[in-house]
């Protein structure tokens, strides 16, 4: 939904969370690693998302129209399609010109202003003829207020204290209603629904603000959802406890906040190594994580990648496609989206090739055809690459069945020299974006200019 409060809240619940257990304690907190049983779709071993806004994508804003560019996408080398909600749109209490995707009136249907069911079933059809996936954005926690389950049944719903229909607490979405996920008839009705759509070809699930939902719930719809076919199943939220049975991933959402906040000089690399140091403790190579330098709910309600990153871009994109996690692009990211898109009307991406189309290719090159940088267990963990420039450069490696990528990030605003620790890694190595053959060790210190990258391949 329109998510800039929520993406905020969030951060600072977890951070504020985290200061209070360890106020209370008056001891360091103890970080304890999540066990996940979750086993992924074989086809999603080196999968890189794109979020597709169908609204804004043409000047129709139809699937039918938008189908013509999966050739385009196919090229970019992105095999997920992520569809934000194509359901229909609830007209009562509605929002803007057209309303929220996230507004839903009815969850076995689209939404007559993209097409037909069957239009979005031959889209699918075309995307995996082509060899790529379609997830759907799923919106379990509310509803439209004229949804059809609000009137067959209201019992299903949280009430005030007059017996009325209510919007989530704590937000500004007065076009929706909340579910009472108590209600074992409700978790009944939304596992069907979610098989109708897996039946129709989807292949699984971005889920939507799940925090008022039983991540049992979750455990037991991947179960029935995994009997008919492999899904994958993406949650928007942080809380690691979502990955142990229900989910692939989570979205790595304090990751993109540092990320902006280094890029504006709010923060330093030190933050950096200090989240990543929590993050290999607390997530397993074998888990995904959602990375991301934009959604949805970033470029409308935060601001382009542009007025957030400024320089850095391409270097923070270097990172979230060879780190660990699961990369994803946004509608338009790929061609220098340098607007933020409306969300309640027609508001079209301008469609042409820019300096970053290139970039973004390469990066999936890279990924998919370098083991080492797969997901999960399907890849290699990192590894931290000390240096003498700590507080300016970035560097890792990773290395899977004697493949191995080594990268430096300049995340500061001067050149800088690296002389890196490299002993244990040596050997012949390809500098992947200039071809350059090198010899590691360095013979002399590593030159990287401002906000800067160089990702070395053996």
């Amino acid at each position: 939904m329109e998510r800039l409060p929520l993406s905020i809240l969030v951060l600072f619940l977890v951070v504020a969370f985290s200061v209070t257990a360890c106020l209370v304690s008056g001891k360091k907190q103890e970080i304890k690693p999540i066990v996940s049983e979750v086993v992924h779709p074989e086809w999603s071993k080196n999968s890189v998302l794109y979020e597709v806004n169908v609204r804004q994508y043409t000047p129709e804003g139809t699937f039918n129209a938008f189908s013509a560019h999966l050739s385009r996408l196919k090229s970019l080398g992105v095999d997920v399609l992520w569809f934000m909600p194509m359901y229909p749109i609830g007209i009562v209490n509605k929002k803007g010109e057209l309303g929220s995707y996230y507004s839903v009136r009815d969850y076995k249907d689209v939404n007559p202003a993209f097409g037909t069911l069957d239009d979005f079933k031959a889209l699918i059809n075309k995307a995996h003829e082509m060899g790529m996936k379609v997830i759907l954005d799923w919106v379990p926690n509310h509803t439209s207020w004229d949804n059809k389950l609000a009137v067959d049944h209201p019992e299903w719903y949280m009430k005030d204290a007059k017996g009325n229909f209510i919007p989530p607490l704590g937000f500004d979405w007065t076009d929706v209603i909340q579910l009472d996920w108590s209600k074992k008839e409700l978790q009944d009705y939304m596992i069907e629904a979610l098989k109708f759509w897996v039946n129709l070809g989807a292949d699984g699930f971005r889920v939507d603000h799940p925090h008022n939902t039983p991540k049992q719930f979750w455990e037991r719809a991947r179960a029935e959802l995994s009997s008919i076919k492999p899904v994958l199943m993406l949650a928007e939220i942080e809380d690691p406890a979502f990955l142990e049975k229900g989910f692939d991933l989570n979205y790595a959402w304090e990751m993109h906040h540092l990320m902006n906040s280094i890029a504006q000089g709010k923060d330093s690399i030190k933050k950096l190594d200090r989240y990543y140091k929590k993050e290999w403790a607390t997530y397993p190579n074998s888990v995904y994580r959602l990375q991301f330098l934009t959604n949805h709910d970033e470029n409308t309600w935060a601001g382009t990648i542009d007025s957030l990153m400024g320089d850095s871009q391409k270097a923070f994109a270097t990172l979230i496609f060879t780190g660990q996690g699961v990369p994803l692009i946004y509608s338009g990211q790929e061609v220098c989206l340098d607007k933020r898109l409306k969300f309640f009307v027609r508001d079209t991406i301008k469609w042409d090739s820019c300096a970053l189309t290139g970039f973004y290719r390469d990066l999936v090159t890279m990924k998919k055809h370098n083991k080492a940088l797969w997901n999960g267990d399907f890849g290699g963990p990192m590894v931290k690459i000390n240096t003498n420039k700590d507080t300016k450069v970035f560097a890792f490696y990773r290395e899977k069945e004697g493949n191995r990528v080594l990268v430096f990030l300049n995340l500061s605003k001067q050149a800088v020299a690296v002389k890196p620790e490299l002993k244990e890694i040596g050997g012949e190595y390809t500098e992947h974006f200039s071809g350059t053959k090198t010899t590691v060790p360095f013979a002399d210190s590593l030159q990287i200019e401002p906000f800067g990258y160089r990702v070395f391949i053996k």
